[in-house]
């Protein structure tokens, strides 16, 4: 989440909740002042944005869909495929058009930070996913014989 400009707040923690921003912000490389930022930005977005929530994942923090495994991008990979036909893709999901809709709104709100997802996706090969998942393995479909 880029920042053009900022302004300078200053709060008061909790021990606990002090301790455990610097723990974060060490595990991602932050500084404790960026980690509270980023924080910050994704409870305003949370609160904008309905079945909006943030995980750590191996691409780093991303916006997702709440009750789902899907990333905000990965809906609008779906959105796209079915031509902007969201009650298809609620049906595909086998999920309310509500929550479709949430992950539409959100990447219309944010488009370069779908985009760049989008685009990270779209350049990662095989070779690249294996550095980050050992464990996959590669396999393609063969077509069905005809008898």
């Amino acid at each position: 989440m880029p920042a053009t400009s900022s302004t300078v707040i200053s709060l008061r923690l909790p021990l606990g909740s002090g301790k455990r921003l610097k723990h974060m912000a060490s595990r991602h490389g932050w500084t404790t002042s960026d980690a509270g930022a980023r924080l910050v930005e994704e409870g305003l977005r949370r609160s904008e944005f309905a079945f909006i929530d943030f995980r750590d994942s191996i691409a780093g923090r991303q916006a997702c869909v709440q009750g789902s495994s899907l990333a905000v991008w990965e809906v609008i990979l779906l959105v796209r495929g079915y031509h902007e036909n969201l009650p298809a893709v609620a049906r595909h999901l086998r999920w309310p058009l509500a929550k479709v809709r949430a992950a539409v709104n959100y990447a219309h709100a944010f488009p370069a930070e779908i985009d760049q997802a989008l685009d990270e996706n779209a350049n990662t090969d095989f070779a690249a996913l294996s550095r980050m998942l050992p464990m996959i393995t590669e396999f393609s479909a063969r077509k069905p014989s005809r008898r």
